[in-house]
């Protein structure tokens, strides 16, 4: 059964630019890899872990810069696995839950599509080799 530590690898070894949401793609970099994946990021955990999106706002020195998502689990536990793409003047506020509408995302769909087949094709790589067994 797949679990939040077999997932959590698995995406952080997949993100790439090409993954990133173009907003932040001019932030991205190889040594800050988390820049710019949060919401795809959040839509692969609720597909495979379910629970609900959290959307809440990004402040740079007061100022809204943006928004960013993380998951709560079923269980009840925050998991923001791109918690750690954050310059230190940049701080998340709020969080509300977020309706997800069927079928893929509209905003990042290439993005999404990307890292869900990366995703997919790890962790069949990791049933095919008995690594999750």
């Amino acid at each position: 059964m797949l679990d939040l530590e077999t997932l959590r690898p698995i995406l952080r070894a997949t993100w790439t630019a090409d993954t990133c949401d173009p907003h932040d793609l001019p932030d991205w970099r190889p040594d800050n890899p988390a820049r710019g994946q949060c919401g795809v990021t959040a839509l692969i955990v609720q597909d495979h872990l379910g629970g609900d999106l959290i959307l809440g706002e990004v402040l740079a020195h007061g100022t809204k810069v943006g928004h960013h998502y993380w998951n709560r689990l079923p269980d009840g536990r925050h998991v923001d696995l791109t918690a750690d793409q954050f310059r230190p003047e940049e701080v998340i506020v709020g969080g509300q839950t977020q309706h997800r509408p069927p079928g893929a995302p509209r905003r990042c769909r290439e993005q999404y599509d990307m890292l869900i087949q990366r995703v997919l094709t790890d962790l069949g790589d990791r049933t095919d080799t008995g690594r999750d067994r």
